[in-house]
């Protein structure tokens, strides 16, 4: 067995879907990332688990080291290495083993507990089968066309939390809880997204009937996201409609694929 024929066999398994050893290997990796998930929310469970601590640490080093060699052989058996290791799957393989790693040179820090967070990402990797669902990408396509408006959006958001904070700063002021502006413009996001902390509250007339106005433009403008991505996604799907009319009653706008009319029933000729 050659060298070029194994990295050939190989890529055909990790990277390939069509055969039944690459689908087979697919089933086995979202099995491993859904095991290893569980592992790290279990070990999270401190109380809970505590009995198993050391049973837990051994499967979180297993798993590490499995997807520590299944990287590994990805970088080898890849047409193009560095294309492989700098994309987003690569990034996120790499990711997902690297906090086990880190956490032998940093032993007990507390913040490592964020980093090993990370390893959560690994579950990431089942949205490779994303690319073979066609409703997926229509999402994609929308959010993509949508982002201007939803960037215009926020922008005026964020203004008009500049606006009634400073106006919260100036009316309530140190003495109740508005240190200083941009901590008035925290409440006001707090305020305008309907969170509502309670941390802070405003005390005078004035700044109450302010809260109150920006808890009705929060209530107001919550819904203009959803309704310009929905704007976008109904478009998108009308553009996903296929344009080819049927032979029997000439009408269109059936699905991309569709095999029969959904209007006379009779079916659809390809192409």
């Amino acid at each position: 067995m050659t060298q070029g024929y194994l990295k050939h066999k190989l890529n055909e398994v990790i990277f390939g879907t069509e055969t039944p050893a690459g689908k087979g290997f697919d089933i086995i990796l979202i099995f491993l990332i859904l095991l290893s998930v569980t592992t790290v929310i279990l070990d999270s469970m401190v109380a809970l688990t505590r009995p198993y601590h050391r049973a837990i640490v051994w499967a979180e080093w297993i798993f590490t080291l499995l997807f520590t060699l299944e990287y590994l052989v990805r970088i080898y058996c890849a047409p193009q290495r560095w294309r492989y290791v700098r994309s987003f799957y690569g990034i996120i393989d790499l990711l997902s083993i690297l906090p086990t790693y880190i956490s032998l040179l940093v032993p007990g820090a507390s913040y490592l507990l964020i980093v090993r967070l990370l390893r959560v990402l690994r579950i990431f990797r089942i949205l490779k089968l994303m690319r073979y669902i066609g409703e997926a990408n229509v999402l994609a396509r929308s959010m993509v066309l949508s982002r201007r408006k939803i960037l215009v959006f926020l922008l005026f958001v964020l203004v008009l939390a500049i606006v009634f904070g400073s106006l919260m700063f100036v009316v309530e002021g140190p003495d109740n809880g508005f240190t200083n502006i941009p901590t008035s413009i925290y409440w006001t996001i707090v305020t305008i997204t309907t969170v509502g902390y309670g941390d802070i509250v405003p005390q005078t007339a004035i700044g109450q009937i302010i809260a109150s106005a920006a808890m009705l433009t929060g209530y107001s403008i919550i819904a203009i996201p959803t309704g310009i991505f929905t704007a976008e996604l109904a478009q998108e799907m009308q553009r996903s409609r296929r344009d080819a009319l049927c032979d029997a009653c000439k009408r269109g706008g059936h699905d991309v694929d569709a095999s029969y009319c959904k209007f006379c029933g009779e079916k659809m000729s390809v192409g």
